[in-house]
């Protein structure tokens, strides 16, 4: 019987592969242009949110200051992920380097873990805003949601260094390289390891909580003062506006901390490989795309904004 033979990071000479969606070239070139146009429609509705908050002072106010660095960060964390996954569909298999996938799995850490903690931030300046508007610029000061950015970023950083750099200290098996996955997923990247995993999930679980859990029992919490706060609204336009208002939040954060705690906090014995792909596809693309719209389409000051730059520009054309 022939031993397996591990491979050691240390040496420098380990590579991944990742799984080969189709090998039929028809079906390579529809599946390309699938993940392009989302990847470009990402990108670009991103950024015009990004180009109309930063241009309009009506816009300069908390609630769009995160609003934007949420795009900022949806934007990056499309961008780590999609273009080799691109790279990835036609052709044989390309080899990634172990630091690439390090480097890849610590970015859309980073950035997914600032998004987590974004949409926290955000729901809590809509607590402000609803249930203490006459104090929220003395509460939502500049400095206040710059610090807060900060914590969110930094927080992230810290954690997913800390994850990352654990898991890439694993020996891997030489004949086991392929990642069944479209990126360097944490759970794909542990069932690689030919050494006990057992200290890194529970890393991995820790940090999810912190993660994912935390912010979203804050956010539960938040709205219900947020709930009670509306039904003492009179006016019943007012209420409707600030339901509406938090219920876009809310489907955003739903979809987020669901997809990712399906992922991350479910049992390894309990997941597979399938059904972690069509999750990390609905954080990847599904997620950013509708996320300008949900924030934009149903919100009055962006789009008379929008209208204002589209007014502006065909005046200028003309």
């Amino acid at each position: 019987m022939l031993a397996w033979k591990p491979v050691f990071n240390q040496s420098g000479s380990t590579e991944f592969v990742f799984r080969v969606f189709t090998t039929v070239p028809e079906l390579q070139f529809l599946l390309f242009l699938l993940f392009l146009l989302p990847h470009l429609t990402i990108i670009c509705g991103n950024t015009a949110i990004i180009c109309v908050v930063c241009t309009h002072s009506a816009l300069r106010t908390p609630m769009y200051f995160f609003l934007s660095n949420l795009t900022f960060a949806e934007i990056c964390y499309n961008t780590v992920v999609v273009p080799l996954m691109l790279s990835n569909i036609f052709g044989a298999q390309k080899p990634i380097p172990l630091a690439g996938c390090g480097a890849q799995m610590f970015f859309f850490l980073t950035l997914g873990g600032t998004d987590c903690f974004l949409l926290a931030i955000m729901f809590y300046d809509r607590y402000v805003a609803i249930c203490h508007p006459l104090h929220y610029t003395l509460i939502m000061t500049r400095q206040l949601c710059v610090q807060m950015l900060g914590g969110a970023t930094g927080l992230a950083l810290f954690l997913s260094l800390q994850l990352t750099a654990l898991i890439f200290t694993l020996p891997f098996y030489s004949h086991r390289r392929e990642i069944n996955h479209f990126l360097c997923d944490v759970p794909l990247v542990l069932r690689l390891a030919c050494a006990g995993i057992c200290v890194h999930q529970a890393v991995l679980y820790v940090v999810s909580i912190l993660v994912l859990t935390v912010p979203f029992l804050l956010i539960c919490v938040s709205y219900m003062f947020i709930t009670c706060a509306i039904l003492s609204i009179r006016s019943a336009e007012g209420r409707r506006c600030a339901f509406s208002t938090c219920s876009s939040h809310l489907t955003v954060v739903l979809r987020q901390y669901g997809c990712c705690a399906l992922v991350y906090l479910r049992p390894q014995s309990s997941s597979s490989v399938e059904e972690d792909c069509q999750f990390a596809l609905v954080y990847t693309f599904i997620t950013p795309l509708l996320n300008p719209l949900i924030y934009t389409l149903r919100n009055k000051d962006v789009k008379g904004a929008l209208k204002k730059v589209i007014s502006t520009k065909g005046t200028s054309e003309s």
